[in-house]
């Protein structure tokens, strides 16, 4: 017995590539429901690059005030006496390259060779003054280190997202 009135729905799939919505044939590629209503409030299309452009900058203005701490002492010197580093050694030049190279990556210029430079001067922070102290990054305070040098191989990889110069050029 049908009743007209009951209608059975067939799953719903929503692309990535449109909001459209376009029927599954297989229930097992069928979009959740909490998926599908993220795509529609979240397309991936418009938040991706806005959201690597955040990680970006917010990334390069943390990451530029280890270099302004060692070459400035601001906001604070460097421990364990608040001083700050001579200019041509292996800690100034660290720093140099956090406050330039920070900057270059805050505005999105030089980004992706910028970033793999940056990627990589944090891999030798880390093997070189931290992980020599201990084995484990929560241990030796190496999680930072960690961070930025993989956050900017990302960069390096992904590009600079939106809200650059690099993309403007």
């Amino acid at each position: 017995m049908n009743n007209p009135h009951i209608r059975i729905l067939e799953p719903v799939h929503f692309s990535a590539r449109s909001n459209e919505p376009s029927p599954v044939t297989d229930p097992a590629r069928a979009a959740t429901p909490s998926s599908a209503s993220l795509t529609r409030v979240f397309p991936s299309s418009i938040w991706a690059p806005r959201a690597l452009a955040l990680l970006r900058i917010v990334a390069a203005l943390m990451f530029m005030q280890s270099g302004t701490m060692k070459l400035f002492g601001w906001p604070m010197g460097m421990p364990p006496d608040d001083s700050t580093a001579e200019l041509f050694t292996q800690i100034g030049i660290g720093g140099v390259l956090e406050v330039f190279g920070g900057a270059l990556i805050v505005v999105g210029l030089f980004t992706r060779p910028v970033a793999f430079v940056l990627s990589g001067t944090m891999a030798v922070a880390y093997f070189q003054f931290h992980q020599p102290t201990a084995l484990w990054p929560m241990m030796n305070g190496g999680i930072p280190a960690i961070l930025y040098c993989f956050v900017f191989l990302y960069l390096a990889v992904a590009g600079p997202g939106a809200w650059s110069i690099d993309g403007r050029r």
